[in-house]
């Protein structure tokens, strides 16, 4: 019997730390002996997946960079063909693989992923955007199965309230989980990689 390989979005606007997310977390599932491959999305360029491929902690046949050539959203939700030949690729060439990350374009809150497309999808902000986000209701943002609000260590230098931030978050996620990350530190990583394990890859920790 074929393998059934977990398909996990990856979402967020623009320099929210996705791809710094993926740097972070892939190689301590990599450690783990979880088996990883990642699709990116870019509008024009192979970008973000050159920039994981020269990390070097996958095969770079494992990371395909997708050029969308339209609006980020439309590839991840009205037309992801694109994404849908890649995966076949990826499932294809590595049979043992348990989980493959696709990365989104940077989009604004209103990206959500087709369930055609994955199993589930994480939205990723950082708090350089405001402490008014969570208020703005985008369905990313409340409809996402986790959302990561990222580079909680610069709050104090854009003027973002943490505090409030925290505070306010959870009225619009219906109980669903947040998880506060930095990256530099790897405050809030395992929390992700707990999620990842035990929501998507339904290991018993």
């Amino acid at each position: 019997m074929k393998k059934s390989v977990a398909r996990l979005g990856i979402g967020g606007p623009v320099g929210s730390g996705k791809t710094a997310l993926l740097e972070c977390i892939i190689p301590r599932l990599i450690a783990q002996g979880i088996e990883v491959a990642v699709i990116t999305n870019d509008l024009l360029t192979t970008e973000d997946a050159d920039r994981l491929k020269s990390r070097g902690f996958l095969p770079s046949e494992r990371i395909i960079g997708v050029e969308t050539g339209s609006c980020p959203h439309t590839a991840i939700r009205e037309d992801p063909t694109m994404n849908l030949l890649a995966l076949e690729d990826l499932e294809g060439l590595f049979p043992q693989l348990d989980i493959i990350f696709i990365e989104s374009g940077g989009d604004n809150l209103a990206s959500t992923f087709s369930y055609d497309l994955v199993d589930s999808y994480i939205f990723v902000i950082d708090v350089g955007a405001g402490d008014d986000i969570p208020r703005k209701k985008g369905p990313g943002f409340s409809q996402a199965d986790l959302v990561v609000i990222n580079k909680i260590d610069i709050a104090p230098y854009v003027g973002a309230n943490l505090d409030l931030i925290r505070q306010e978050a959870p009225l619009y996620r219906q109980s669903k989980p947040i998880i506060y990350t930095n990256c530099k530190t790897g405050e809030g990583l395992e929390e992700v990689i707990k999620f990842i394990k035990q929501k998507i890859l339904f290991f018993r920790l």
